[in-house]
């Protein structure tokens, strides 16, 4: 039996590893699990990892073999991995591969279906979906029809038939661009290496295998710019998909900014406004816009009616279902997602991986932070207790109006109001969810506040004072999170959020992340001993992975 307890890794029967924080290794190890292994807790000594399924096919996509986790595993581990898991390993990581996608002579009608073994091809026959989909072509060969590309893929990946998909993608109609070497202000431009690696990756040369998955990165790393040259290598029509109008405007000020693309060339597609052409911005809320809850989707027709080349979905960890259905559709166009978190709270992660791609690079954030790419953000939990007559009335309140009462405990006001003095003269950030305490925190703070109900006209002059600096304090919702381009923000005070969420949590650090002269600071408030420090632990998951440490405040009410 193998023991070396100085290492820094203890791998338990059910899968799941336990990484202790404060060894010497701890970062490599930490970068190593994060490749196929799901974080699941962070106390400040152990973190707990749980190697799944999914983490492992999208490992094993990115190249990662059994043999590789398995022998660094067992040079960090104290003590010998346990069979059960050896097997897990094995038994999962072998799966991706034996059923595949290829190409078929008449492409637009079928696709076909190869086995890894007859073994394989049996078992596989017995599915549903491959009772349903599968047809004999005449050949001693399968197929499917083409339409089904997609549905197939996420059905066999709920028996755990994991299908690697290179059967290749019909041409878009095309699209002559290039990027820019100095944008229209006149600035040297050229995408990082970190971003042309990411699109190399995900373009694989124009294999089958390459042109549909997933680049993970940190907010204010630049995704925009991967998207930009994964179009200037494809050379197709593109659909662009993002959150809100505010993103879609954005995206079209960087394609004209940093690409040869005209204003003849880009259209935007939304509540407002509906222009198609070569290169297409739309918003998901237009696409999954119908009249009644029973009524068809009345702009998904925008998918189908266009020869695209590459759909790019922005912020793809919040895919609505209608867009993955009509992505379903559309196996046979190029797909890039990005986002800074692939963790879906509704657990439909298998549906990105199945309809949009595998995970094809994936980076750090605190590497990047290293490299001076993102800002050093310090991540501090403010915890403010309730006063005695809103504590009697939170331990008689329900589950769900506990929550609401944490998040909106009048004694944060005064704490933010410390906390936006303590930053006078940096560039401030106050995010919330509940209306009536932003409406509060805006006539104290005498700052200006934007919610979804705030004409698109004014959000982008107020953002535009606070990109020039003429504003110094912005009070902001749920709006906020996704697609703002805020460069100079330095300090974000969230006083409350969406439950557990923690994409949410990601997205708002992110507002602070672009590279600045000065620190970045990042403050959750929080309700001492409530659910909402529940579900505070459960939001800093995500960040504690990526190496962030949220250093606690306790504040006694005024």
């Amino acid at each position: 039996m193998q023991i070396n307890p100085s290492n820094p890794i203890i791998v338990q029967g059910d899968g799941k590893v336990l990484l202790e924080t404060r060894h010497p290794d701890f970062e490599k190890a930490r970068d190593f699990l994060a490749r196929f292994a799901e974080l699941q807790s962070s106390p400040d000594l152990l973190h707990t990892y749980k190697i799944t399924a999914l983490s492992l096919w999208n490992a094993a996509s990115a190249g990662m073999t059994r043999d590789a986790i398995v022998e660094t595993l067992r040079g960090l581990s104290k003590f010998d991995i346990p069979e059960d898991v050896l097997r897990q390993i094995e038994d999962t990581i072998s799966r991706y591969g034996l059923v595949q996608l290829l190409p078929h002579p008449e492409p637009e009608q079928w696709i076909r279906v190869g086995f890894g073994t007859g073994y394989v091809e049996k078992l596989v026959k017995k599915t549903s979906a491959g009772k349903d989909l599968l047809k004999a072509d005449g050949r001693r060969h399968f197929k499917i029809e083409a339409g089904m590309r997609g549905i197939f893929k996420q059905r066999l990946l709920l028996e755990n038939w994991p299908v690697e998909d290179i059967a290749g993608f019909l041409p878009g109609d095309p699209l002559a661009m290039k990027l820019r070497e100095t944008t229209l202000g006149r600035k040297p431009f050229a995408p990082r290496h970190y971003q042309e690696e990411a699109v190399e990756r995900w373009y694989a040369a124009g294999a089958p295998a390459g042109g549909h998955g997933v680049v993970v990165l940190p907010c204010g790393a630049g995704k925009t710019i991967v998207a930009m040259t994964a179009m200037a290598t494809v050379q197709q029509k593109t659909l662009i998909l993002c959150n809100n109008q505010s993103a879609v405007n954005q995206w079209i000020r960087e394609l004209l900014d940093k690409t040869t693309l005209t204003e003849k060339e880009v259209g935007a597609y939304t509540g407002k406004t509906k222009q198609i052409k070569p290169v297409t911005v739309a918003t998901y809320q237009v696409l999954t816009w119908r009249r009644s809850r029973n009524a068809d989707f009345e702009h998904l027709h925008l998918f189908r009616d266009e020869n695209w080349g590459l759909l790019i979905y922005d912020e793809v960890h919040l895919l609505p279902a209608p867009v993955f259905g009509a992505t379903a559709e559309l196996q046979g166009r190029r797909r890039l997602g990005l986002t800074a978190t692939l963790i879906r709270e509704d657990g439909r992660e298998g549906d990105v991986f199945s309809l949009v791609g595998p995970n094809r690079y994936d980076l750090p954030w605190q590497i990047l932070e290293k490299q001076g790419f993102v800002a050093e953000a310090k991540c501090h939990e403010v915890r403010v207790p309730f006063s005695r007559p809103r504590r009697e009335e939170y331990e008689a309140a329900s589950a769900m109006k506990q929550f609401r009462l944490a998040s909106e405990n009048p004694a944060k006001i005064d704490v933010v109001e410390s906390l936006v003095e303590r930053h006078e003269g940096d560039n401030i950030l106050i995010i919330g969810t509940y209306l009536g305490q932003l409406i509060e925190l805006s006539r104290e703070l005498d700052a200006p506040l934007i919610t979804g109900k705030t004409p698109h006209s004014e959000r982008d002059r107020l953002f535009a004072r606070f990109r020039s600096g003429a504003l110094k304090k912005l009070v902001v919702s749920k709006v906020a999170n996704f697609a703002i381009d805020l460069p100079d923000a330095n300090v974000a005070i969230q006083v409350s959020g969406s439950f557990g969420s923690r994409q949410e949590e990601a997205q708002r650090l992110g507002r602070i992340l672009r590279p600045k002269e000065k620190d970045a600071f990042f403050y959750t408030v929080v309700t001492a001993d409530t659910k909402e420090q529940e579900f505070a632990i459960k939001r800093q998951l995500f960040l504690t992975e990526q190496g962030y440490r949220y250093y606690i405040e306790d504040r006694a009410a005024k």
